[in-house]
């Protein structure tokens, strides 16, 4: 069993999130110790790491609740949990597909700087006329 602030380190977030998820009933079955602690174990463990994997996927608390009571729920909610992960995986493949441009328009900048600043290319700017 973990105190709260074993519980924090051992998945990385803050005693305020981990506050926040107790007491939105995001964390279901936590028992208490004789000092009404909160006291985790491993499963507890498990699924908040889950949760912060979640939250990181662009979940938002309203959908982790419903992904959670899905779970509580059992197997006959399995389509509906693999529906709800199927719309993040979706929402982080665009999203990456995003970043990888963004990070294409960088280097091609960079690239074009480099350029300008050994004398290969001319610089032009998109903002302001350049005398030559």
């Amino acid at each position: 069993m973990y105190t709260t602030k074993e519980a924090c380190e051992l998945v990385g977030i803050s005693y305020e999130t981990l506050k926040f998820y107790c007491k939105e009933g995001l964390v279901p079955n936590v028992q208490r110790d004789k000092n009404n602690y909160r006291k985790f174990n491993e499963k507890n463990i498990a699924w908040l790491k889950g949760l912060q994997c979640l939250r990181k996927c662009g979940m938002t608390i309203k959908d982790m609740k419903l992904y959670m009571n899905y779970c509580m729920e059992g197997p006959s909610t399995i389509p509906e949990r693999k529906e709800m992960l199927n719309k993040s995986k979706e929402s982080l493949l665009n999203r990456i597909k995003e970043l990888n441009e963004c990070i294409d328009f960088i280097d091609n900048k960079q690239s074009f700087y480099d350029d300008v600043l050994t004398g290969k290319t001319e610089y032009i700017s998109n903002l302001i006329d350049v005398e030559n």
